[in-house]
């Protein structure tokens, strides 16, 4: 019999995470790679594991993720929406905790389209008046 597991999908700009939380010693996978090797920089895997450090929850889960989209600074938000997710999966009584320090909101911000008849969304081509 399979171990439950709990999934949390979270999004950012145009990254999509797809989060697994299964119980374990804290192991934490990204594409198949080690969360040390997957971002490389402290403040992307400090922001990825808040929802876990904030709910004392980090040596109970072994997380699974698989992300697409965006660059790493969205993935990294991307997962911590999908982990925040799966966690009130896991235990809605972190509901709270987890909403107080907004990892519950997803970040609407995107790039805006580039319109038609300009350079840009909102550049404007240079006007000559004669």
């Amino acid at each position: 019999m399979a171990e439950t597991e709990y999934l949390g999908t979270g999004r950012r700009k145009t990254a999509v995470a797809r989060v697994r939380l299964a119980s374990g010693s804290g192991k934490v996978t990204v594409n198949g790679r080690p969360l040390e090797n997957y971002f490389v920089v402290d403040t992307q895997r400090m922001h990825l594991l808040q929802p876990l450090v904030s709910t004392d929850t980090l040596n109970k889960f072994d997380v699974s993720v698989n992300v697409a989209g965006g660059g790493p600074n969205g993935q990294a938000g991307a997962v911590r929406h999908g982990i925040a997710r799966a966690l009130i999966e896991a235990d809605a009584n972190l509901r709270p905790t987890l909403k107080s320090q907004g990892l519950l909101t997803r970040d609407p911000r995107m790039k805006e389209r580039k319109k038609y008849g300009q350079p840009g969304a909102r550049k404007r081509f240079q006007f000559s008046k004669r």
